[in-house]
């Protein structure tokens, strides 16, 4: 089930994707008593990453919650990607009241984690000027966002960001008016034409 929802994350396949997740819920409770803790987190992690590359941000936040609501004691790179995730997921939703106390709070935890990238960095400093920037200008802005770091997307220093939580995609989807999937999905067929030349 996990080969297979990685799968999906891989392709941007995000909505089929969902398909999947009641089955492994049902297989978790039934299970559960035999699962680790960690396999459990890794697994709301992607539902998560399923449901906010779909659109479904409130869903997202609710599996998002899990992680951070849960202990500390494991997988601090996740908990950094899901506090991202969850914050990402509050700017999709457009609620501007929470965005500067929560791009603060996110922001000092990967901090004091020693988790933060430069991609995660500049998307922390868009998130945190956006709140000022007014609609009309928000695309020039995520034009410059992307000039910043799309060259980043080959740097060994950043591939770990981007196994957790495709930024670039992200921002290019908002830039080209295409979905995180589609964005994902074409990277995806472009890399099968290089491999099997």
């Amino acid at each position: 089930n996990s080969a297979k929802l990685n799968q999906h994350l891989m392709k941007g396949t995000f909505k089929e994707g969902l398909q999947l997740i009641p089955s492994v819920e049902e297989k978790l409770n039934n299970y559960g008593m035999y699962v680790d803790r960690h396999r459990i987190l890794v697994l709301n992690y992607k539902f998560a990453s399923l449901y906010f590359g779909s659109g479904k941000y409130e869903d997202a936040i609710d599996y998002l919650q899990k992680i951070i609501n849960g202990p500390l004691d494991l997988r601090i790179d996740l908990q950094c990607y899901a506090r991202l995730l969850h914050l990402m997921s509050h700017y999709e939703l457009g609620n501007r009241d929470l965005m500067e106390p929560l791009t603060k709070s996110v922001y000092r935890f990967m901090a004091k984690m020693k988790n933060l990238t430069v991609v995660e960095e500049e998307i922390f400093k868009f998130l945190k000027s956006s709140l000022g920037i007014k609609s009309g200008q928000l695309k020039t802005e995520l034009e410059k966002l992307l000039q910043k770091i799309k060259h980043l997307e080959k740097s060994r220093h950043e591939t770990r960001a981007f196994a957790y939580l495709d930024i670039i995609s992200w921002v290019e989807g908002k830039v080209y008016n295409k979905s995180m999937g589609e964005i994902i999905y074409n990277k995806y067929l472009e890399s099968r034409k290089r491999n099997y030349k």
